[in-house]
């Protein structure tokens, strides 16, 4: 038999690497600028177009590098940092040049201009499809400046799955985020299509959160500052009142790199049980310092998974910072055992010689059954409990003179009739009750139907926005008093790339600049007194969507809206809101599923029933 192993070209390889390292534009990003950094770039500036597709470049004042490590820095498993296995567990960088260069090369068009301070020249190199075509010396600036250009152009199945442009953005935005946020010193800046989303100068933790995120969020920061021998612990937590319906604003880093802990992130959600108002999320921006030892960054393919030696510990540790800094803030119900002042506690005598009973002022000669009489004045008179004469004890018994019961006419007691309820009676009454605050019960011919009543109010605002689409009845119900309210970067984006299929269901959103946006109407089938929470809400549903949002954006858009503006579970219903909502369930086209295919009802039989009673 013929041998079929064989080695792959270098050109075959990297592309295959690339498509674990580089998963769209945003994966590019993320390497070029951690690299720039690492580089001891103080500035660091980003532009974009058409969301990475058509170019991506950055530009930092680093230390730059010489023409010889230019040319290697495209090589695989190419490194400045590492030079024995065991060096992986002391990084305390981002990345290193060249480890994610060759992967890009391998799909698309690179162009690298660079210079070292102490040196008059240069190097320009541009590479496409991992095939060298220009080296030579070039006159720029100090630092580096990479230009990607038509990223996956030899590689058409990647290109084709990538997301929308408002889509891909939002991920370039959120790294961008991280990145500015674990390096507050370093000035960042992202231009996309030409227009500025962030011109973040250098600055301290608190105040790059505020510029990220808008000034609304400065009061609502907690600080946390823990140090101890396992773990230092810093940055900031939000207070309850102002957390949000879209989940965005929570970070953890370690090291100056940002990471993804659901374990930590669970230690912090119990701090906030039953503080935080039904289905909202806290903001944190948590930040960790241990040794890198004791971590392990590499058991995922971003990094942004990380593995900590003395978890279990750093988890009581993280509980507790938070728990004291809310109870600083009298966020949550503490007790303060370390306080300047002492407390007075009043001691007993030893004396108890010189301890008398209360006195107990009462009226001896007062008749219930008597006529009310002028109210006598019993300041003068004094009576204690320690006294045992009462005038009137001798004839007590006169009180209840004529009401001796008569035992001849109480009828002989009987055997109770057992209650039966007939079924035929059942359905005729119209008889629901709200269960739990999250069911409706009511009572069918064949048995009891269980209706869940998120679900239900999910179907019916979608179908009747469905109908508002293809009938064109836009009903925009105008706001008396128009709401203002400000969104990170990334969800701005992504609520402005949307508006034009907002305004198709009824919404009158404008853009009011600097992330900010006036609401003027809503929808009229909502009725909502609360339209930001329905937005909020609207973002994250459309977020975590599924479904094509390219193809079917409308389609999309009104299932997030119905999903965001429905009955919440936990919401207590009036009898007359629970027979509205079984009427209008029943008049939809498909009452048995909610828009995103989950049953909305479901019958138990009678004879279930009756087995359970057997």
């Amino acid at each position: 038999m013929a041998d079929i192993i064989q080695l792959l070209p270098d050109f075959v390889a990297n592309q295959i690497a690339a498509g674990e390292v580089i998963q769209r534009p945003a994966s590019v990003v993320k390497e070029l600028v951690e690299n720039a950094i690492d580089a001891g770039a103080t500035q660091i500036k980003v532009n974009i177009k058409d969301a990475g597709r058509t170019l991506i470049q950055i530009i930092d004042n680093g230390c730059g590098m010489s023409d010889t490590d230019a040319r290697m820095a495209f090589e695989r498993h190419a490194t400045s940092k590492i030079r024995t296995a065991n060096d992986i567990f002391a990084i305390r960088t981002m990345g290193f040049r060249g480890e994610a260069l060759a992967s890009v090369a391998a799909i698309a068009e690179v162009e690298l201009r660079t210079k070292e301070y102490d040196q008059e020249l240069g190097t320009f190199i541009h590479i496409s499809g991992s095939k060298i075509l220009v080296q030579e010396p070039v006159r720029c600036d100090n630092g580096t400046n990479f230009q990607i250009k038509n990223l996956f152009f030899n590689v058409p199945a990647r290109r084709k799955f990538l997301k929308s442009n408002p889509a891909e953005l939002k991920h370039i935005i959120n790294e961008i985020q991280r990145i500015a946020l674990s390096n507050p010193d370093i000035s960042i800046s992202l231009h996309h299509n030409g227009s500025a989303i962030y011109e973040l100068s250098g600055t301290n933790k608190r105040l790059r959160i505020v510029s990220i995120f808008g000034k609304s969020i400065n009061q609502n920061l907690i600080p946390l500052d823990t140090e101890t021998s396992v773990v230092k612990i810093s940055g900031f937590i939000g207070q309850p009142k102002h957390a949000k319906k879209t989940f965005g604003e929570q970070f953890f880093f370690v090291n100056k790199r940002y990471m993804k802990h659901p374990f930590f992130h669970k230690a912090i959600m119990q701090c906030y049980e039953k503080i935080l108002p039904p289905a909202s999320f806290p903001s944190y921006f948590i930040y960790f310092e241990i040794d890198p030892a004791d971590i392990d960054v590499n058991i995922h393919p971003t990094k942004t998974e990380i593995k900590f030696e003395n978890e279990s510990a750093i988890w009581q540790i993280l509980q507790a910072s938070v728990r004291e800094a809310l109870g600083k803030f009298n966020v949550v119900p503490s007790i303060d055992f370390d306080q300047s002042g002492s407390v007075e506690i009043p001691m007993p005598q030893r004396d108890f010689g010189s301890v008398h009973a209360p006195e107990i002022k009462l009226n001896p000669s007062y008749n219930p059954f008597e006529t009310p009489t002028p109210a006598r004045s019993f300041s003068g008179s004094h009576f204690t409990a320690k006294q045992t004469e009462r005038p009137n004890a001798s004839n007590w018994q006169s009180l209840y003179k004529g009401l001796e019961p008569n035992y001849d006419e109480i009828p002989a007691p009987q055997e109770k009739e057992p209650v039966q309820f007939r079924m035929e009676e059942q359905q005729t009454l119209k008889h629901s009750v709200q269960f739990k605050n999250k069911y409706i019960l009511t009572p069918v011919k064949s048995g009891l139907m269980v209706i869940d009543q998120k679900r239900a109010h999910e179907r019916i605002i979608y179908e009747r926005l469905i109908q508002v689409l293809e009938n064109n009845e836009v009903a925009s119900q105008q706001q008396l008093f128009p709401e203002t309210f400000e969104l990170n970067a990334s969800d701005a984006t992504l609520l402005t790339s949307i508006l034009p299929d907002l305004k198709a269901l009824g919404f009158d959103i404008r853009n009011f600049g600097e992330n900010s946006f006036i609401i003027n109407g809503t929808p009229g089938v909502l009725n909502t007194s609360s339209p930001i929470e329905i937005i909020e809400s609207l973002l994250e549903e459309y977020k975590n969507s599924s479904v094509n949002i390219q193809e079917k954006a409308r389609e999309t858009i009104a299932i997030s809206l119905a999903q965001a503006s429905a009955i919440p579970y936990g919401h207590t219903l009036k009898q007359g809101e629970i027979n509205e909502l079984i009427d209008n369930l029943f008049a939809c086209q498909t009452p048995n599923f909610s828009p995103k295919g989950k049953k909305i009802l479901s019958i138990m039989p009678l004879e279930d029933f009756e087995k359970i009673l057997k």
